[in-house]
């Protein structure tokens, strides 16, 4: 069995940090073949002295653990990727906080991939929990609403997690290939990582330090696509996310008018922080400018102009301030650009095979 890599890049995580490392810790795969990687982003609430006496008695049986504690906030995707350079696990899992593995999480995981090496990541089957009723005696993380199963692409260029806010009824049990693994608890073969490389500067990014919290995961899963790796869905590698900004919008209640459930959403999406529907906006059209192909654009362009007409009709209504972003829109491009020729040059997919997954 190979070793296997679990990485944590926390900030202000005091709420989560004993769950996310029980689950660890309680894992079915042989301790001395995994190790626990954690960076802290300088967080300022209890996580760094939770860390340090939840795991001074339990990492014994690992074949290795690592606590860094970062002088400055390298983000989600940035924290993870100064985790890599410490890990040397042929399999890293990318485990954010807020998320609680089930026990075969990681024996299911290593288990598929090594079934097919052209896999490159690994997508679970996650569902909502609240960490706020972990407390409750009488609580029981279920198998009930789903909170991803991936991230699936349209024509338009909407992004959307696959099966969210739906009761699990067995529609997603069935294994297969998505466009892209979310970024909650994303498994990778390391050499997948490895491959998607670009240089900045007289170094190299593996994810895009442009993007800072918002679209690393899409933008990090479309360029693994590109470089010719599977990314597949495998509904019996199980975990729990507390997500914070859409958990609570049931949409298997609004099955004959899906768009009522959308509706519902607006209220929790405007108590968003601006400057992170900013950086969606901004983040999104970046990622795209990176990593389209210009003739599957044209292909699509009607469904596009149509999706960023509806965009704008909805952020004028709703969260005009968004537009403060366009200006970094447009300076950012150049850049994008320019990583885009070394990114599309090198893709080992055609522009044909990928545009199958634009649904």
């Amino acid at each position: 069995m190979p070793k296997t890599s679990i990485n944590i890049a926390v900030l202000n995580g005091e709420r989560y940090i004993e769950s996310c490392l029980d689950s660890v810790f309680n894992q079915a795969y042989p301790p001395e073949l995994m190790e626990l990687n954690i960076l802290d982003n300088g967080s300022t609430d209890a996580t760094i002295r939770l860390i340090q006496n939840l795991t001074a008695s339990r990492v014994s049986a690992f074949s290795s653990f690592k606590f860094i504690e970062s002088k400055k906030n390298l983000g989600m995707w940035g924290g993870q990727e100064e985790l890599l350079k410490h890990s040397s696990g042929e399999y890293v899992i990318f485990l954010s906080v807020d998320v609680i593995l089930d026990k075969n999480f990681v024996v299911n995981a290593v288990k598929e991939m090594e079934l097919d090496p052209q896999v490159g990541a690994l997508q679970a089957k996650i569902y909502q929990y609240n960490v706020s009723d972990l407390n409750s005696k009488s609580y029981v993380l279920s198998p009930t609403l789903i909170d991803t199963c991936g991230f699936k692409i349209e024509r338009s260029r909407r992004v959307t997690n696959i099966g969210h806010g739906e009761n699990d009824r067995g529609q997603y049990n069935r294994l297969q290939e998505i466009f892209g693994v979310e970024g909650a608890v994303p498994v990778f073969r390391r050499s997948s990582l490895e491959s998607i490389r670009i240089p900045v500067g007289d170094g190299s990014e593996i994810a895009d330090h442009d993007l800072f919290w918002y679209a690393e995961d899409l933008d990090v899963a479309w360029r693994i696509k590109l470089a010719g790796w599977k990314e597949i869905f495998c509904p019996n590698v199980i975990a729990w996310h507390d997500r914070q900004t859409t958990k609570d919008i049931n949409r298997s209640k609004y099955p004959s008018a899906p768009n009522l459930g959308y509706l519902r959403r607006v209220p929790k999406r405007r108590g968003i922080p601006i400057r992170k529907r900013q950086l969606e906006w901004r983040n999104i059209r970046w990622t795209i400018v990176k990593n389209d192909f210009i003739i599957n654009v044209l292909k699509d362009l009607p469904y596009i102009l149509w999706r960023e007409f509806m965009v704008l009709g909805y952020t004028i209504l709703f969260q005009p301030g968004v537009f403060a972003a366009f200006p970094e829109l447009c300076a950012g491009i150049p850049r994008m650009i320019r990583k885009r020729k070394h990114i599309l040059p090198k893709a080992r997919i055609s522009a044909g095979e990928i545009h199958k997954f634009f649904k």
